[in-house]
């Protein structure tokens, strides 16, 4: 029976997941080893290092983010016009992928952050947000949610490639 009831969830995971809005970002490269890309974005905490840097992809995320708070395992943020979201790591795929889930929301999203090597020292990463946004939102908010994962990922490239 349980397994016929982890069936059924999964499943229902599954169609609403296909019903989201994706939001992928451009692959960015990260001029690091993935592996330590990898533990300084699976750690929230580490956030406020690239908080700290003065990069450009830093500024411009600063525009669309603001009241950045995280600890290890969750982050939240303002998004102006939008209100407040959060995100919380639930898996962790050693070297290669993050997945996080939205919570204290009004709506319901998943994100992945996932890194591919290219080389000893450098990486590559793509963000993708999938959203279940009801239509009025996702008129208003369609074009600034695609410009903010691009914007998330050059921020996140930019900085840890200066740590």
């Amino acid at each position: 029976m349980e397994k016929k009831s982890l069936s059924l969830e999964k499943r229902l995971i599954h169609t609403i997941q296909k019903k989201m809005t994706t939001y992928e970002s451009e692959i960015k490269t990260i001029s690091q080893p993935q592996e330590m890309v990898f533990n300084t974005l699976s750690d929230l905490t580490n956030l406020n290092k690239i908080k700290n840097t003065d990069t450009e992809g830093q500024k411009m995320a600063g525009e669309y983010f603001k009241d950045i708070e995280s600890d290890q395992d969750s982050i939240k943020f303002s998004i102006p016009g939008f209100g407040q979201v959060g995100f919380r790591i639930v898996e962790r795929e050693p070297f290669k992928t993050i997945k996080m889930e939205a919570e204290n929301s009004p709506i319901t999203a998943f994100g992945w952050i996932q890194l591919v090597p290219v080389s000893e020292n450098t990486c590559k990463m793509k963000i993708t947000i999938k959203a279940d946004l009801p239509t009025m939102i996702k008129m208003m908010m369609d074009s600034k949610l695609k410009k903010g994962v691009n914007t998330i990922a050059d921020a996140i490239a930019a900085a840890v490639s200066a740590l």
